[in-house]
């Protein structure tokens, strides 16, 4: 099924109660697979809270839940310095393929006016590349990391946003 007129997709900011949510999503590891530029250890509760405490804090993050008919069903977030800010975004993989993720990042780039932002995504990540491209980011490089859901370094698109 399909992003439509009738589904709700906001933004909004993050509250105490999407962190759980979140830290279940963060742990599927289809999903893991798939962004592969995770947390060492995706299973640690502690060092989750301990990284979202302090992107929460941080003046310089803009974070915001994704919500779908008010269900949360991912998070979204911009940081970064100035010049070199970058897009993140996480999409529960129930709701992949609908044209959630698409309009979950038009409406971040939307609320951040500043030029250029950046992304990121694992060379074989077809899904979140679309989306990125969808939203008007295009490609401008591409790099070579370590892969913490993979083990491996892999292939990186690097993709920036001008207007």
């Amino acid at each position: 099924m399909r992003y439509s007129a009738s589904t709700d997709v906001v933004l909004r900011e993050i509250h105490d109660s999407d962190l759980p949510v979140f830290f279940r999503q963060t742990n599927d590891p289809e999903s893991l697979w798939m962004a592969a530029f995770t947390a060492k250890d995706p299973t640690d509760r502690d060092a989750f809270d301990a990284h979202w405490e302090r992107i929460r804090a941080a003046p310089d993050v803009l974070n915001r839940t994704v919500l779908v008919d008010g269900d949360v069903v991912g998070s979204a977030a911009v940081y970064g310095e100035p010049g070199s800010r970058e897009v993140t975004y996480w999409i529960d993989r129930a709701y992949w393929g609908r044209g959630i993720a698409t309009a979950a990042l038009r409406a971040l780039v939307a609320a951040v006016p500043e030029r250029p932002l950046h992304a990121r995504a694992a060379a074989d990540n077809a899904g979140s590349l679309r989306v990125l491209e969808k939203c008007g980011f295009r490609v401008s490089g591409h790099d070579r990391g370590y892969a913490q859901a993979r083990g491996t370094e892999i292939d990186e698109v690097v993709l920036t946003l001008e207007a």
